[in-house]
């Protein structure tokens, strides 16, 4: 069902807003709620209408559960009859490894990031869809931040005293700034489909990856029956395969996995590489928070996590700098950031360069095929609240 916006372009122009949050994913639209929890006038926008596709997989795991309960959600994951996790298995070269999972939850990333859009208008959150965003550039001492809207013909400048930027993957939200996000080189771009149902040989409840030398795919079957399929791939392998679907065929196959009938003719979406690092995390009466502050090769919804961990963390240093901005609300921020999500994705790191060496790969799951427990060090670095 789509979420109508609550405010029209013009009557969100004639308003100042507490905080202006642009990208109404998981990390936008949690950080809407919290902020607007503490009484602030939050606008929320996306430049895409909902509900809408993620190539991002919707796996969370232990942390994004306990994060959720600890902020008042964790009703959310039960209500939308999300798939309990409780496996991995890991495939490479035709060598299987079955790991044990904490538990965690596997749900489409629709129902999901509609979930929390709803979850943040109850609180009073004022939800525009369907617009494009930028942030205008500092004039003097402002008090104010001012973001350009635009809807299909129409623009309009709204401003906030505080901006929160969680739009994702796509890069800087400031106009005219010198400043890019870069990527790290060799990294890989991310990939997703979403398929009808599984084939014989998969069960629900199982998260699935198969590595090869140029990436790896990864699925779960989510709520309403259908497999969620994500992939880190290599771009110059996927032109030499001819095509995204092609790769991740041949990436199963030679895993071991059995076959999804077509998947090459699927509708695939592909994002920019993953491994990137924004050039700061926020500015005056800014912060950027979400994949936009910086993104690593995720695993087993590690990258939900951080979203929804960053979120909750930046909420009460926004509410502050809404009467008063002092710079060292930013500075706190980054501290926090650098804190509890930066030293957390060292695993993740460490992972994704080791599944890019095939002998490497090969011994990582020939060992834990026969010793599945070597795995829980990391699994609770990586899971721990």
């Amino acid at each position: 069902m789509t979420i109508d916006p609550t405010v029209d372009l013009s009557a969100a122009a004639r308003q100042i807003w507490d905080v202006i949050v642009v990208g109404a994913g998981p990390a936008g639209s949690m950080s809407a709620r919290e902020v607007a929890r503490r009484g602030a006038r939050v606008l929320l926008v996306d430049r895409a209408t909902f509900p809408r596709f993620k190539v991002c997989g919707g796996c969370l795991n232990p942390r994004s559960l306990q994060v959720l309960q600890r902020i008042g959600l964790g009703h959310v994951v039960k209500n939308l009859g999300a798939v309990p996790l409780t496996r991995f298995t890991l495939a490479s070269h035709s060598q299987h490894a079955r790991l044990p999972l904490p538990l965690g939850a596997a749900v489409s990333r629709e129902a999901f990031d509609s979930t929390l859009i709803r979850e943040a208008i109850k609180t009073g959150v004022a939800f525009l869809p369907g617009v494009s965003a930028s942030l205008l550039p500092v004039h003097g001492s402002s008090t104010r931040r001012t973001v350009r809207l635009r809807q299909a013909n129409h623009e309009s400048s709204v401003e906030g005293r505080v901006i929160l930027a969680a739009n994702g993957l796509a890069g800087a939200l400031e106009e005219h700034s010198q400043a890019v996000t870069t990527w790290t080189s060799g990294s890989r771009i991310g990939a997703g489909v979403m398929i009808a149902k599984p084939v014989p040989g998969y069960e629900p409840g199982t998260i699935y990856m198969a590595c090869g030398r140029s990436g790896y795919v990864g699925q779960a079957m989510v709520e309403d029956g259908r497999v969620d399929m994500a992939a880190a791939l290599d771009p110059i392998a996927v032109k030499q395969a001819g095509g995204i679907g092609m790769l991740a065929e041949s990436i199963l196959r030679e895993a071991g996995f059995p076959p999804y009938p077509n998947l090459s003719d699927l509708h695939w979406k592909g994002t920019p590489h993953l491994t990137r690092r924004a050039p700061s995390l926020g500015g005056h009466r800014h912060f950027v928070v979400g994949d936009a502050a910086g993104y690593i090769e995720p695993f087993t919804g590690e990258g939900m996590a951080w979203a929804l961990e960053g979120a909750v963390l930046v909420a009460p240093l926004a509410h502050r700098g809404i009467v008063q901005w002092d710079p060292a609300l930013l500075n706190r921020w980054r501290g926090a950031y650098r804190r509890h999500v930066t030293h957390r994705q060292f695993v993740c790191r460490l992972t994704a360069a080791l599944l890019r060496l095939p002998i490497t790969t090969r011994l990582m799951v020939g060992t834990l095929a026969v010793a599945p427990w070597i795995a829980r060090p990391f699994l609770s670095v990586m899971y721990r609240g």
